[in-house]
């Protein structure tokens, strides 16, 4: 199909939803907005253009249109989110540049890389240990995490492109889905988990506290993280499966890199210090993403980095475009009343259903509802107290509920490229395509609900929550 083609279908189905009716209750500019937003996710499917041309398009369109106002739809750029990712991409940087990055690959690949599927696993479990102290889970993927996991597939030669499938893909991929698990199982793993308490505290009269998060999510939790790991291995497996010449190689490459350098130590330094800002938000109030920026501006001060290898990170400015602009678009999609009316309008279809049903079938439309949203906060603060508050009306438990759908909160991340923080990190790196990720992760997120709503449910039966 031409991108001529493709263009016309994208720009057709966003007049086809423009024409319809307005249905009651939508303000005709939400329904306008939700073409376009239609038309936008569509167009990043296609890809008649490059996404972040085609986001800057939509954006710029709801302006001319008098959808939005510039501020309103330039609002996205001023996301903190975004400016994390962005200082993500710049921390990564660092360890790339000085070496500190294939340093610890290295250190990694010399303790158990004679096993692709080890990596994976060492890095998921890296993931979990930090995940209850770090409550950005951008942070813990984009700032901690993914510096290593490029730094690994360089070392093996893996870059996106004709190589990306020797182990690149599959870490990339196993790392991410792995921050979507960690990420749904601490109150303090998600920025967004204490809200969920919060909206659980007032629509339906629980306290979900820290430990009774902890204990609801630990089993379904590592189970998860046994077999998504060993599922992308089978499903979207490593071309560089066993290594065993990789701890040899990797002393090798150690004793040539020498002693650590200054550049290396400061990095580390700033990273330690990173690391401690973010695991320590709760206490100090400071900002995830001002917590990166401040890690970007010391590596400016110290010319660890300089500001052309800023300017030259294409990544991080493609992925602040898009990115930005979808938030925009989707935050509001809420505010202009379409989200709100889309959860009403679903509850009240199943009202008198039986509990069982009404149940599962709201938890589905919440878990694959996230296609339409950029921010995992955003879908809980749309969506979670309105489907909650109808699941327990229709007559199921309510722990059941409150967990089931706090739990999804987190799980619905693997579905898109977009869909939190950590997402445009791992996506924007070059080693995945999108009809590929997509389909990655609504595999995922079927393993996933059938592993927390199936078996979590039975975990949470037997410790007497239902």
């Amino acid at each position: 199909m031409s991108s001529i083609i493709r263009a016309v279908v994208v720009i057709a189905v966003g007049i086809i939803i423009w024409l319809v009716p307005v249905p009651a209750g939508v303000k005709p500019a939400a329904w306008n907005l939700f073409a376009v937003f239609v038309a936008t996710i569509l167009g990043f499917i296609l890809q008649p253009l490059p996404i972040g041309a085609l986001a800057f398009a939509s954006i710029t369109f709801t302006v001319v249109a008098g959808i939005l106002k510039p501020a309103e739809a330039l609002s996205g750029f001023a996301n903190t989110t975004i400016w994390l990712i962005v200082s993500a991409f710049l921390f990564a940087q660092g360890f790339i540049k000085t070496g500190l990055g294939r340093r610890i690959a290295f250190v990694l690949i010399k303790a158990i890389g004679d096993n692709t599927l080890k990596l994976g696993y060492t890095l998921a479990l890296s993931d979990l240990i930090i995940s209850p102290a770090t409550p950005s889970n951008t942070a813990r993927a984009g700032g901690i995490l993914y510096p290593v996991v490029r730094s690994l597939c360089a070392a093996f030669h893996s870059e996106p492109g004709p190589t990306a499938r020797k182990v690149g893909a599959y870490l990339m991929q196993t790392v991410y889905q792995a921050n979507t698990i960690t990420s749904a199982m601490f109150l303090t793993s998600m920025a967004g988990n204490p809200l969920v308490a919060e909206l659980a505290a007032k629509t339906l009269h629980i306290k979900i506290s820290w430990g009774l998060w902890a204990m609801a999510a630990i089993v379904p939790g590592l189970v998860s993280l046994v077999v998504v790991p060993y599922f992308l291995y089978k499903f979207y497996p490593p071309e560089i499966t066993r290594t065993p010449e990789a701890k040899t190689l990797a002393v090798s490459e150690l004793n040539k890199m020498g002693a650590m350098s200054r550049g290396e130590m400061i990095v580390t330094l700033i990273f330690i210090g990173a690391l401690f800002l973010w695991s320590t938000s709760q206490y100090t109030r400071l900002d995830a993403t001002i917590v990166a920026m401040l890690a970007v501006s010391a590596m400016l001060i110290t010319r660890v980095i300089s500001w052309q290898d800023v300017i030259e990170e294409k990544g991080a400015w493609d992925t602040l475009i898009w990115m930005g602009s979808l938030v925009a678009l989707a935050d509001y999609l809420s505010k202009l009343g379409f989200i709100p009316w889309f959860a009403k309008t679903v509850s009240a279809a199943i009202a008198g259903v039986p509990w069982l049903q009404a149940f599962l079938v709201l938890i589905v439309v919440y878990m694959y509802a996230h296609y339409g949203f950029a921010s995992l906060t955003a879908h809980i603060t749309a969506m979670y107290a309105a489907f909650a508050s109808v699941a327990v009306a229709a007559g199921a438990p309510v722990y059941l509920v409150a967990l089931a759908f706090g739990f999804m909160s987190n799980l619905c991340m693997s579905l898109t490229h977009y869909a939190a923080g950590p997402a445009p990190i791992y996506f924007g790196a070059g080693y995945v395509e999108q009809g590929t990720w997509w389909k990655l992760g609504l595999m995922v997120s079927v393993i996933n609900m059938l592993i927390w709503v199936g078996l979590g449910a039975f975990w949470w039966k037997i410790l007497g929550l239902w």
